[in-house]
């Protein structure tokens, strides 16, 4: 089964920086675009950034310049850099592993998320 671990949330004075981090469990063989997205009370969940297999990026209109999304393909791990962060960056962040997703158990056609890490700006 396909797992994902996520770091990095905290609390943090508007104009700071966090760093998250998302990890799976080691059971992936296959390469997989990642992403993530967030959601505030209220409101759906929208997409902050995805990374293709190969490294190409896509961000979403409200966070372009200030993060920045990477990859470490040998850790099967995605990092969000947050940069210059704001009162409404304030949500639950959730990573996206996009399938198919190859394991040492089998093929997964699906899409798997982890379980969210709360980010909270002060202002």
């Amino acid at each position: 089964q396909v797992k994902l671990v996520e770091s990095g949330g905290g609390l943090v004075q508007a104009g700071g920086s966090l760093r998250l981090s998302c990890a799976d469990s080691g059971r992936i063989l296959s390469i997989n675009p990642m992403g993530w997205y967030r959601q505030a009370p209220g409101k759906e969940r929208e997409l902050v950034a995805d990374i293709t297999s190969d490294g190409s990026t896509n961000y979403g209109d409200s966070v372009k310049g200030r993060f920045t999304i990477s990859r470490d393909n040998a850790k099967n791990t995605v990092y969000l850099q947050m940069n210059s962060l704001k009162p409404e960056d304030t949500a639950v962040y959730y990573c996206i592993l996009r399938g198919p997703i190859v394991t040492k158990a089998g093929q997964y056609e699906h899409d798997y998320w982890g379980q969210g890490t709360q980010v909270t700006v002060s202002s």
